[in-house]
């Protein structure tokens, strides 16, 4: 590829990770519109759906995608995502009904699984390994950027054109996408050419749905220990069984279980896990906090996080620089989780009346840290594989954090429930009905809120602890191996 070739590309990877992070920030903004002309009477109940169905699609979709880019070549399987994503975001801008837009977004969310993923593994192919911490800084600032600006386009289309131009406005941005893909990406063939596991995926697909569906109802649609919620626990653990079973058995499983034979991996996926657990508590509760207890409007909380997302951009951009100079890049993984760490256990002594500014600060002090995190896990993992296991490799990651996540806010959920019903001894307040409370009710309402979210972030903390531990047992080279460098043995 010549140097205009690489850079039309990389602005193509990085348009790819705007509708990515765009995406996963937009459609909440526009819910309430959504349900309002669409299914006024009975939309209401579907919502969630909506939101959860995409991320069981692109989770369950994620680990496929890693092996087809190792077979077929990234470039193939990178417009094929996109081309996905545009159908079904063509599909939920036509939708008619909310039967109808969940289905388009289980269609769009399948092309979603590889746009963030895929085109990381593009960046890979692209990027030289000592440019690479650049490249993971550049995805931390799309990051700070899609916190802030998801939710007020979404406002914004919302307001003054109509919802249905959330999903539109993916057309013009991803036909040019495909066409910087299409005439500028040059990509060699996979360097597999193997079955593909279609059971191993269907298996790994299939648990993780059920999972994330254990973790979307426990203790919200269904009691815990309710009989739907223990059948989908025991026919999560069956599949989850059945999937390591098939990886040990099959010819060319979809996760090699050979992985875990690396160093640097087997301490970078459960890293990963645990450090999606700890963020998107963070995040998440961040956002309740600011509706709930300080009155701040849905459309709104993106200016809230301004912060949040400066320390990101920052913090990515200068670590980015500085590893491509040659600083190990260990060494800000680990400066990154200490901070948030730290800020996570300054955030759990919030209160009802804390200043913006010192919120603020807190907010800036954890973007810092995740600005660090975000990305750096990947390349060290990139960096530990031979090529031909760059799509494996980073999607499984990808993956840890997605199921890291999913399993964090029901966790955390459950905390909070617990701390305001013990607070209030026994009772729960609906979030409609706390306005209307009368003020000595509602003040004591609010502060067992406070109190519960900071409980949530003091567990925070302590998962992030748990990751600063794991880096620093991370031993992780900065030159790219050679092809036969790392052995991973298919059977595992």
């Amino acid at each position: 590829m010549t140097d205009y070739q690489k850079r039309l590309a990389a602005l193509g990877c990085l348009l790819t990770l705007v509708l990515a992070i765009l995406d996963q920030n937009i459609v909440s903004t526009a819910s309430v519109a959504i349900v309002r002309d669409l299914d006024p009477a009975t939309g209401l109940a579907r919502l969630p759906w909506l939101i959860s169905v995409y991320a069981l699609a692109a989770t369950a979709a994620l680990p496929l995608y890693g092996k087809l880019c190792d077979v077929y070549g990234a470039k193939r399987v990178y417009l094929g995502a996109v081309t996905l994503f545009l159908f079904g975001s063509a599909l939920c801008g036509l939708a008619q009904n909310m039967a109808e837009l969940i289905a388009f977004r289980a269609v769009q969310g399948m092309g979603g699984g590889g746009l963030m993923s895929v085109t990381l593994v593009v960046f890979a192919h692209l990027t030289p390994t000592e440019k690479r911490a650049s490249a993971g800084g550049v995805g931390g600032l799309m990051a700070g950027l899609g916190m802030v600006v998801g939710p007020l386009i979404g406002g914004l289309f919302t307001d003054h054109l109509s919802w249905r131009w959330i999903f539109y406005v993916n057309l013009p941005i991803g036909l040019f996408v495909i066409f910087t893909g299409a005439t500028a990406l040059r990509l060699a063939d996979g360097g597999l050419r193997h079955r593909i596991d279609y059971p191993g995926a269907a298996l790994v697909a299939a648990a993780a749905s059920v999972l994330l569906l254990l973790t979307e109802w426990g203790g919200t649609k269904y009691a815990w220990d309710s009989a739907t919620i223990l059948t989908l626990a025991a026919a999560g653990a069956v599949l989850v069984a059945a999937f390591v079973w098939r990886q040990l058995t099959a010819a060319e499983p979809i996760l090699p279980l050979g992985l875990f034979r690396n160093a640097t991996l087997r301490i970078a996926l459960p890293l990963q896990l645990l450090s999606g657990f700890g963020m998107i508590g963070s995040i998440v509760y961040t956002v309740v906090y600011l509706q709930l207890v300080r009155g701040v409007p849905a459309t709104d909380s993106g200016l809230y996080l301004l912060p949040m997302a400066a320390g990101m951009t920052v913090s990515g951009l200068v670590s980015g620089r500085l590893i491509a100079r040659g600083q190990a890049p260990k060494t800000f993984l680990v400066i990154g989780l200490t901070l948030a760490t730290l800020a996570m256990t300054l955030l759990a002594m919030l209160a009802v009346d804390t200043s913006r500014l010192l919120l603020g600060l807190d907010l800036f002090l954890l973007g810092a840290g995740f600005g660090l995190v975000l990305g750096i896990v990947i390349m060290l993992a990139q960096n530990a594989v031979p090529v031909s296991q760059l799509g494996v490799a980073t999607t499984s990651i990808r993956f840890a954090q997605t199921l890291g996540s999913a399993f964090g806010t029901a966790v955390f959920g459950v905390v909070l429930t617990r701390v305001v019903s013990a607070k209030l001894g026994g009772d729960s307040i609906g979030v409609r009905a706390l306005r209307s409370l009368p003020e000595g009710v509602r003040r004591r309402a609010v502060d067992a809120l406070v109190s519960g979210i900071d409980t949530v972030f003091l567990a925070a903390a302590g998962v992030m602890l748990v990751s600063l531990v794991l880096a620093t047992l991370l031993k992780a080279d900065r030159e790219q191996p050679t092809e036969g460098a790392v052995e991973l043995v298919a059977s595992g």
